[in-house]
């Protein structure tokens, strides 16, 4: 079994005001729908207003991110899965249920984490 991560940025979701409360209840239903199965690990959204910081190996902290990396933003979930296959299914229901694209990335695996 491989761990996922399914995600998306926070400006692919291009949803009405007035549809975010179902577009909530539907990916809240796809999540509860993968602890029934087992397979969820954990999830949420990124906390766009914590600060972001780099800290580096002497502890020291500058603002910002990567000069190279793009924002991080937008939700995701992490799932224990046991096939990519299966990760594409999973990224489409929730594709669905947050009516935008979905990324799919796999964990690489450390038997030390």
């Amino acid at each position: 079994m491989n761990h996922y991560l399914i995600s998306f940025p926070a400006r692919a979701m291009d949803v009405p005001a007035a549809e975010l409360a179902a577009v909530g209840d539907a990916a809240r239903a796809v999540i509860r729908e993968a602890k029934a199965a087992g397979v969820y690990v954990f999830g949420g959204g990124i906390d766009g207003a914590f600060a972001l910081v780099r800290v580096a190996a002497d502890a020291s902290v500058t603002d910002g991110t990567h000069p190279e990396t793009a924002a991080l933003d937008g939700g995701f979930c992490v799932l224990r899965l046991p096939s990519r296959e299966a990760a594409v299914l999973w990224a489409a229901k929730l594709a669905t249920a947050c009516r935008c694209p979905q990324e799919l990335r796999a964990f690489g695996f450390d038997p030390e984490s």
